[in-house]
């Protein structure tokens, strides 16, 4: 169950950071300027990048109640990149049991 959960997640913050068109200013292909992954087992994870295009992510996964009728996965996490637009936007999400929760300034409330 956890595992599906995570893909589904995962999958869906994928969706939400990929660049939607190309412009001048995004054109040329990004590089990778950090790069850190921690795969904690089945405990969780932890990983983070950015590139040279201003897309960056950091996201961690801890696993809560492990081992009872309750346990879960609990993800946080931070998207954040230049649209086509030049403007920058970030996205805060929580996934959990209670589903995924994306914030935003430009996200409505």
């Amino acid at each position: 169950m956890i595992e599906k959960v995570m893909v589904s997640i995962i999958m869906l913050t994928a969706v939400f950071a990929r660049p939607q068109n190309s412009t001048p200013q995004n054109s040329r292909e990004a590089t990778i300027l950090r790069y850190e992954n921690e795969n904690i087992g089945k405990s969780g994870y932890n990983f983070a990048y950015e590139t040279s295009d201003g897309t960056s992510r950091l996201e961690t996964a801890e696993v809560v109640n492990p081992g009872t009728e309750n346990e879960t996965l609990l993800i946080r996490g931070t998207v954040t990149w230049i649209a086509p637009d030049g403007q920058q936007y970030t996205i805060t999400y929580t996934a959990d049991k209670d589903g995924y929760q994306p914030k935003g300034s430009h996200i409505p409330q």
